[in-house]
């Protein structure tokens, strides 16, 4: 079966199909679900950072107007705890002991009637504490050190005998600062018993694995269990995981006996859904004279909590992204006395480049060479770790692209030569080779005899663009016009899907909706296969293409017939088809599977006097392999672009160092970028489709992020001769 890529189908600038919705401020999100006689949840959190749970007084709670129940260890059900899932373990379930591990844990949760009753009765409970001594600080000798927790540490070659015959060798440290995910969208829950089934709105990134949880924690069966996310407010990593908020909600709705609604406040989000844990990495870089790598060791530690197994390798970056013999990594994690850690936009990939890309800029100045030329001379040709092809790479491209756009050639090589007025001027830039990941993933597809098609899948949208694209791809693979298809998702009890991240979702589920729509035109085939007064009868899928809403002979598009008139004939009102993707292997197919790449070119103007760091421009340049909408892919570029200038400049989860609470736990004090922070943004895609899968694509929803904070620090110093090795860029580091 053929397709042919239509104008205003695949690849063309089509506005969100949900677009409408949102703007009308219709789109149904969890916060917004009602059901009949629901009643709400307000929770109690710790306010000592570790110890245990001496006394908790609810009398007075419970005498208030409209409270229904008050949730603890004391009479919480014990829980089974959650599956392993692709991302690991689950984080524990709540109030299973009194055990108390980070400031602002759940100790109690309050259900009443209305939200401001929880609410009061939630200030109401009386919490008595035996403190402990907080382990708060990532270097040090309290807290367990765990070594290669994800089992991923690699070695090839002999690192540490080729780092000591080098030309140069640089070593540093570098020092990437806590950040919290911060969806516009605060986390709502909704759960509703009915008998053994439970129904859940939620804001998760992943219905499939949401569902799975509960029903494990519950001791139900998984089709028990249906979970929808139609629409998210935002996520960045942040619904990834089943949080204990979720599991309180269901068990506060199966204890009395109601739909109920918890709610996030912005300061329990901090708290509750997970951060990008901070890191200390140390990186060693040799090189020969003429600018060859002979071995890299990169060493990562970064923090975790205290009874949580939050997966996040980082190190393991730095084997794949340049040509180097002799490579070591090793990620090791600190157990502290903190909120769950979880994913953020490029998890732990944000983190590494900053130190690798920091580290290969110093380096070239210590060989007195380019920046950009050094990257290119140990650009890894083949992919280094399994020695194959890479399935799809165009990063020269990028880095060639990226510095004709942006006037790398005008860049003075001699720090602080470059000016603009009382401004100091400098040019920076950076590389980035973005993991690959792929995982199983389901789509179902049908055709109704009016002609229109409906796929879906579990999957979710959190504003990335999913509904669109799948869309678009589904309109082109069944031959339709866009306004004949509807694609619908966030539905657990629609075909599985994995979570909508790691940059995968569009790779996995194009590929099950192109396997889906497949095998659907096979099942036209079949029903046809023996009908004389069909001009398809007897063909293979091989044999035709589908467009206009017709299946037709590739060598002839007058012999065929549409899907309308083979429902008729056969007196069917559709035909339905399910189909599958899996990860390839990359030694059965003889290619390395490549994630996208990118290059990144930054220009900073920095006043020497005040300190005052700006960002006028930044040109991206992105390999994504086949772009299935460019409006909304350098859409994503965009957003993730200005999330790494708060990466690089402004983010920073304050922690106490004495108490363990969080210090600036809301929008007025925990700093995002907003419009002023922003300049010139140029965003261009290269490459081709990627011919490891069918759809071709690979995903850009984070590559756009790695790279900013290096390439700003490394324009820092090419104006101003300090390197910067730790984030975020503050004032007090710029200042003379």
């Amino acid at each position: 079966m053929t397709t042919t890529t239509r104008p205003g189908v695949v690849g063309a600038g089509v506005d969100r199909v949900d677009g409408p919705l949102k703007v009308a401020g219709a789109a149904p999100y969890s916060s917004d679900i009602t059901l009949p006689g629901m009643v709400h949840v307000a929770l109690v959190r710790s306010t000592i950072a570790a110890g245990r749970i001496t006394r908790l007084d609810t009398g007075e709670a419970e005498r208030m107007a409209g409270v229904l129940a008050v949730l603890s260890h004391l009479n919480a059900p014990r829980l089974a705890a959650g599956p392993m899932t692709n991302l690991g373990p689950t984080p524990p379930p709540p109030f299973q002991d009194d055990l108390v591990r980070h400031h602002g844990q759940y100790v109690a949760a309050v259900v009443a009637e209305k939200a401001y009753q929880a609410a009061a009765a939630a200030r109401a409970v009386a919490v008595g504490y035996e403190r402990a001594e907080p382990v708060l600080k990532i270097e040090g000798p309290a807290g367990e050190l765990r070594s290669d927790p994800f089992g991923m540490d690699s070695a090839r070659g002999d690192a540490v005998g080729a780092m000591a015959g080098a030309d140069v060798v640089h070593e540093a440290t570098y020092v990437t600062g806590e950040n919290t995910n911060n969806p516009l969208g605060l986390f709502a829950t909704v759960a509703e018993w009915t008998g053994d089934r439970l129904t859940v709105y939620d804001a998760t990134q992943w219905t499939s694995n949401t569902c799975q949880t509960l029903a494990q924690m519950f001791g139900v069966p998984e089709s028990a269990v249906r979970v929808q996310a139609k629409y998210v407010g935002g996520a960045f990593g942040s619904g990834l995981r089943v949080w204990p908020h979720v599991v309180l909600a269901v068990m506060a709705a199966r204890t009395v006996g109601r739909p109920v609604k918890l709610v996030l406040s912005r300061p329990e989000m901090f708290t509750g859904v997970g951060h990008r844990p901070n890191t200390v990495q140390t990186i060693r870089i040799g090189a020969s004279r003429d600018g060859g790598f002979v071995a890299i060791e990169h060493e990562a530690l970064q923090t975790v909590a205290m009874n949580d197994e939050n997966m996040e390798p980082v190190a393991s970056a730095s084997a794949n992204a340049y040509a180097c013999p002799n490579v070591t990594t090793r990620d090791r994690q600190r157990r502290l006395h903190i909120p769950c850690p979880g994913s953020m936009r490029a998890p732990g990939e944000a983190q590494a480049n900053f130190a690798l890309e920091s580290a290969i800029d110093e380096l070239s100045y210590l060989l007195d060479m380019d920046p950009l030329d050094l990257r290119l001379r140990n650009y890894a040709q083949t992919q280094p770790q399994f020695g194959l092809p890479w399935s799809s790479k165009a990063l020269r491209e990028c880095y060639e692209v990226g510095a004709e756009r942006f006037g790398w050639s005008r860049r003075d090589r001699r720090i602080g030569a470059m000016r603009d007025g009382r401004w100091l001027v400098g040019y920076g830039m950076a590389g980035v080779s973005y993991l690959w990941w792929q995982v199983h993933c389901e789509a179902r597809a049908t055709v109704d005899r009016d002609g229109t098609g409906y796929v879906r899948s579990a999957a979710t949208d959190i504003g990335t663009g999913t509904y669109t694209v799948m869309r678009q791809l589904s309109a082109d693979l069944l031959g339709l016009e866009l306004d004949q298809v509807r694609f619908d998702l966030g539905d657990s009890d629609m075909p599985w899907s994995p979570q909508a991240g790691g940059s995968g979702l569009t790779g996995a589920l194009g590929n099950a909706v192109h396997a889906a729509c497949r095998e659907l035109i096979k099942t036209f085939l079949r029903t046809v296969a023996n009908d004389s007064a069909s001009p398809l009868r007897g063909c293979t899928i091989d044999d035709v293409a589908v467009s206009g809403g017709r299946i037709h002979h590739r060598a002839d598009e007058r012999l065929g017939e549409s899907f309308m008139a083979i429902l008729t004939r056969h007196g069917l009102t559709e035909l339905t088809a399910d189909g599958a993707s899996e990860p390839p292997d990359p030694q059965e197919v003889g290619m390395a599977p490549a994630g996208a790449f990118a290059a990144k070119f930054v220009e900073v103007h920095v006043d020497p006097d005040l300190g005052l760091l700006r960002v006028p421009r930044i040109v991206s340049v992105v390999d994504g392999g086949r772009i299935l909408n460019e409006k909304l892919a350098r859409s994503q570029i965009i957003g993730a672009t200005v999330g790494g200038i708060g990466h690089a400049m402004l983010e920073d989860t304050v922690t106490d160092p004495r108490t363990g609470r969080i210090a600036n736990a809301n929008l007025g004090d925990y700093l995002v970028p907003v419009n002023a922070d922003i300049g010139e943004i140029d965003v261009t895609f290269v490459g081709e489709p990627d011919r490891l899968t069918p759809v071709g694509t690979k995903g850009v929803g984070e590559v756009g992020l790695p790279g900013t904070a290096a390439a700003i620090a490394n324009a820092v110093y090419h104006a101003t001769g300090k390197r910067i090795r730790s984030l975020p860029i503050t004032i007090d580091a710029l200042m003379v």
